[in-house]
């Protein structure tokens, strides 16, 4: 008998409610609906009341309890479909001409996708609502055939470099007057009056720092951590570096640079020694900053420290080197895995210790917030003369 949570007509018996109702639920609420704990329960009460033998009952009883408004009917049928799969069960969230640019994608991306007729329509709208359900799953509970369709959609972020001023300036159409451009102009045309030249600073690429936690806590996310990682590398490899971070401290920035993802992550995991080990970060980050972060590489840097805050040492040295790091960066951002999950609250002895020295703490556990992450990095472009600019 088929099990699988998703297929296009659930059955009663063998069907996990709490996991494949649960898991609805929350992929509604990653899509945008306001879906609370207490739409949850009603939503599961509703099914356990109309029954599971019928796709369009779980629908109605699901568009019942989790939609709050008419704004809301258009994403709760896309994730349905693209959770339950089959036919989609009512026309407000295809247009007309919708199926047509959809199976046209299709044909772009797989051979032969648009060559189908109506069906084959219906196939592709259900395959990009789980495409995009996928982005806003948490890494930590997918299956290994999730993971596998996940990492296809890394190439699908889009890394942006943060920029800095440079000390030389550039000619431009307005600004500052460039008084030695515009007195040499003059001279050319023999003291004849002429057009005023102007400047402005010119700007360079920021550097930006990956401190990616390998320990233990981290495991279920290290392997996409080091994925965005070397999506970043691969947009600015003169201008990132990347650590991962555990019992020891190890530079993988070299490993990254290969353009295969898969080889790249096969030469770091060989590179690094404490792979789902403990974690030390006070200790890791004391060694960052004597070896290469006061000698340059985190000076007006833009830091991102991916763990989530468990610590095996005194959170004071952990602290500590936050506030060293601080002093140095121009921007401190942390990524905890945890931060997006419902009911977190920021209570880790190392969590506490860092938030004093950070700029952006941020949510860091599926493909939506990661480039959240990346927009945010992009945005840490200082225009100020600071030390930190």
């Amino acid at each position: 008998m088929n099990t699988d949570p998703r297929v296009a007509e659930p059955q009663a018996e063998g069907w996990e409610i709490g996991q494949s109702l649960g898991g609805f639920a929350r992929a509604c609420r990653a899509a945008g609906l306001p879906v609370t704990a207490d739409r949850e329960r009603t939503f599961l009460s509703a099914c356990a009341a109309v029954g599971l033998q019928r796709r369009e009952a779980v629908y109605w009883a699901g568009r019942g309890t989790l939609c709050a408004s008419p704004a809301d009917l258009e994403p709760y049928d896309r994730v349905f479909s693209g959770w339950f799969g089959g036919r989609p069960m009512h026309g407000v969230t295809a247009p007309p001409e919708q199926p047509r640019v959809i199976t046209t994608q299709a044909s772009l991306d797989e051979p032969g996708g648009g060559a189908g007729g109506e069906d084959d329509g219906e196939m592709v709208t259900a395959v990009a609502s789980t495409q995009e359900v996928l982005r806003h799953r948490d890494v930590a509970g997918l299956t290994p055939a999730e993971r596998a369709a996940l990492r296809r959609q890394f190439a699908t972020l889009r890394p942006a470099t943060p920029l800095r001023r440079a000390r030389r300036h550039t000619p431009s159409a307005h600004g500052a007057v460039d008084g030695r451009a515009t007195v040499r102009t003059h001279l050319r045309n023999l003291g004849e009056p002429s057009r005023i030249r102007f400047r402005r600073r010119a700007t360079r690429a920021r550097r930006v720092v990956l401190l990616v936690d390998v320990s233990g806590s981290m495991s279920a996310y290290a392997d996409s951590l080091l994925r965005l990682a070397h999506r970043v590398v691969q947009s600015a490899p003169r201008t990132t570096e990347v650590f991962t971070v555990g019992t020891r401290l190890t530079h993988v920035t070299r490993a990254l640079r290969e353009r295969d993802a898969d080889r790249a992550l096969l030469a770091a995991g060989e590179t690094v020694p404490d792979w789902s080990g403990g974690t030390r970060l006070g200790q890791s980050l004391a060694v960052f900053l004597q070896r290469w972060g006061r000698r340059g590489m985190a000076r007006g840097a833009v830091v991102v420290v991916f763990s989530d805050g468990w610590e095996r040492e005194h959170p004071e040295l952990l602290g500590e080197q936050m506030r060293r790091l601080r002093a140095l960066a121009h921007r401190v951002v942390w990524v905890n895995p945890h931060r997006g999950k419902e009911g977190y609250q920021p209570v880790q002895a190392g969590i506490v210790a860092c938030l004093p020295h950070v700029d952006d703490f941020v949510a860091g556990h599926s493909l939506a917030t990661f480039q959240e992450v990346l927009d945010t990095v992009a945005r840490a472009t200082g225009t100020d003369g600071s030390a930190h600019a």
